[in-house]
């Protein structure tokens, strides 16, 4: 399955929230929403989740159109606006029992399912619990099981982290990462940059409700060019000063140098140089324990890329 979002437009006026947007990402990916407040995320979001609709272009849910055939896009979404609404007279079970005979979800199925999901989300010691009784972090779980019920393939969730403490944000990242490998497409917008930056395929940063880059964290860190630099992170079982000493002999290693238990090496080349580099550490008997590259850092990128403006 692809989304894929064409010269979406939002205008306010003469306030244009969403510019003329295109990105696109797939099943099996998370996406990072990426911008200053004002930026255009949940205006984006909204009219991806058929909740709005555009002054110009158009979103595209595996081929069916969210402004043409909105009834069909609606049923592969999956969404988690940023504050779950506070009912007062209904349960956590009750709540996404009613969402799930809203899908036509029905007997005896829907128990099985609405089970299903309260597990999946740990909400099982909650689900008799009033909804506002909750503490933000069971609201977020809440929500999290309202937008899986009819199991979409696309889930948009619009800053889910917000207000959540360690170990809920924790939780909630472990099971973004379970979406995922189940084949679900994800987007997800977030100020906590560096928890994005560990979960991320890929990110769209936007500002002034226009994309500034748009694609997966190595094209974006390159300007949307292959990378010919690395930073690699490797990890002797033994003398690290040894490994440092023998990568500076490397042809390709620009530079190498101890940060920590490990050893970073600037490389010049492709994945093919890097596995060759590995290979040769293998042949002079480094007991390597650790070989990996250093991923983007998300929050740099942000800093470097926006300028802080808003509408």
């Amino acid at each position: 399955m692809k989304v894929e979002v064409n010269n979406l437009k939002r205008h306010f006026g003469t306030t244009r929230a969403v510019d003329d947007i295109t990105f696109s990402f797939e099943s099996g990916q998370i996406f990072g929403f990426v911008g200053p407040n004002g930026a255009g995320k949940t205006t984006t979001m909204r009219i991806l989740a058929t909740l709005d609709e555009p002054t110009a272009g158009d979103a595209t849910i595996n081929g069916h159109s969210v402004v043409e055939r909105p009834e069909h896009a609606r049923r592969m979404i999956g969404y988690m606006p940023d504050n779950l609404p506070v009912h007062r007279d209904i349960s956590v079970h009750e709540y996404l029992d009613f969402f799930a005979r809203a899908y036509g979800i029905g007997s005896p199925k829907r128990q099985q399912v609405v089970e299903s999901v309260e597990e999946f989300t740990n909400l099982m010691g909650i689900r008799e619990k009033m909804l506002n009784a909750l503490s933000k972090g069971m609201k977020q779980r809440v929500s999290l099981a309202r937008a899986l019920v009819h199991d979409p393939p696309l889930l948009i969730m619009d800053e889910p982290a917000a207000g959540l403490d360690p170990r809920a944000r924790v939780e909630l990242r472990e099971l973004l990462k379970v979406l995922a490998q189940q084949g679900k497409a994800i987007l997800i917008s977030s100020h906590i940059l560096t928890e994005l930056a560990e979960i991320c395929d890929g990110a769209v940063i936007i500002e002034k409700g226009r994309i500034l880059r748009a694609g997966t964290m190595h094209n974006i860190s390159h300007g949307g060019d292959a990378p010919t630099h690395r930073t690699m992170i490797i990890r002797n079982y033994g003398s690290n000063e040894e490994l440092c000493k023998a990568l500076l002999e490397m042809p390709h290693v620009e530079a190498a140098r101890l940060v920590g238990p490990s050893v970073e090496a600037d490389v010049a080349g492709d994945e093919e140089t890097c596995c060759d580099l590995l290979a040769e550490l293998l042949r002079r008997n480094f007991r390597i324990a650790e070989f990996h590259q250093r991923k983007a850092d998300l929050e740099e990128l942000f800093m470097t890329i926006t300028s802080g403006e808003v509408q």
